[in-house]
């Protein structure tokens, strides 16, 4: 079975919380908040944001009121962008990423089903935004309150 990790799951939490937090016009969130809202260990969250920044969907801000924010609104954050940060490629075998990677490439009919299933996941994840998820969050959270009445 293919999955996402931890790592690739808790940095999406991470994300979708800063978007939260973004969209409701408090951008700077440290992170020991983050980690008690998404009950995340905060030494796991220090690790996971090290990548997001580096591929630049986050800043830190210092100082009074400083912590982490999204560095782009989460309309223009996509899954795929995070997933590529924490997890690699979308691809789900190497060959694919790697034509190097197998001398059996050109002769492999097998290469032409990972080729085209990676493909096909790495254009949804590209189609998915931060603001689609928090968007389905809010229709989820609505959902919720109904069956409450």
């Amino acid at each position: 079975m293919i999955k996402v990790s931890t790592k690739g799951r808790y940095g999406t939490r991470l994300m979708l919380n800063l978007a939260r937090h973004y969209n409701s016009g408090n951008r700077a969130v440290i992170l020991k908040n983050v980690a008690e809202e998404e009950e995340i260990s905060i030494r796991y969250l220090e690790q996971i944001i090290i990548p997001l920044k580096i591929y630049k969907l986050v800043k830190s801000i210092r100082g009074a009121g400083g912590g982490y924010t999204l560095a782009r609104k989460p309309s223009e954050i996509t899954i795929c962008e995070i997933l590529e940060a924490l997890e690699g490629t979308c691809a789900l075998v190497d060959c694919v990423e790697d034509k190097d990677f197998c001398d059996r490439l050109p002769i492999c009919a097998a290469y032409e089903i990972w080729h085209e299933a990676s493909q096909i996941l790495k254009n949804y994840f590209e189609k998915v935004t931060l603001q689609y998820v928090l968007d389905l969050c809010e229709k989820k959270q609505k959902g919720k309150a109904k069956l409450r009445r």
